[in-house]
């Protein structure tokens, strides 16, 4: 927010009325909610999430909101005792991934991992069908290599 003050300032210094500011059309920071049941969140389990999440606001900065919820379940197999779960709001389909896992850690970024990948899917998929006609004479090249 401190974009947003200093050109605001900058404008009344140069005494001109705009009707927008840069900055208020995207707030960069994400909401994040973190849900713990039958597990004891601790400062360090809390820092390795937050940076779970800055890496994927870094593959897709439209990012609305994440949802992260961490489980202990007793009775399951030890294998599979802890749960990570993740939900990325974004534009259009929310993006949902959930692992297992021994280690909580583990299972944090085992999740995280695929949330990567389907941003990543996701992103590429929206650059083929830009660039549908570039894609179709490169694989018609690549064919004609082989």
């Amino acid at each position: 927010m401190w974009r947003t003050a200093h050109y605001r300032r900058r404008v009344r210094e140069q005494n001109t009325l705009l009707d927008f500011v840069f900055g208020e059309l995207h707030d960069p920071r994400m909401k994040f909610i973190l849900t713990t049941h039958n597990v004891t969140l601790t400062k360090a389990i809390e820092d390795h999430i937050l940076a779970r999440i800055d890496k994927l606001e870094h593959y897709d900065r439209w990012a609305i909101d994440a949802r992260v919820t961490l489980e202990h379940d007793h009775t399951k197999a030890p294998e599979r005792a802890f749960k990570c779960s993740f939900r990325l709001g974004v534009r259009g389909p929310d993006l949902y991934a959930e692992d297992w896992d021994r280690d909580l850690y583990a299972a944090i970024d085992k999740a995280s991992k695929k949330i990567e990948q389907q941003i990543r899917k996701r992103h590429n998929k929206s650059k083929s069908r830009k660039h549908t006609d570039a894609a179709r004479s490169k694989r018609s090249r690549q064919e004609s290599n082989l």
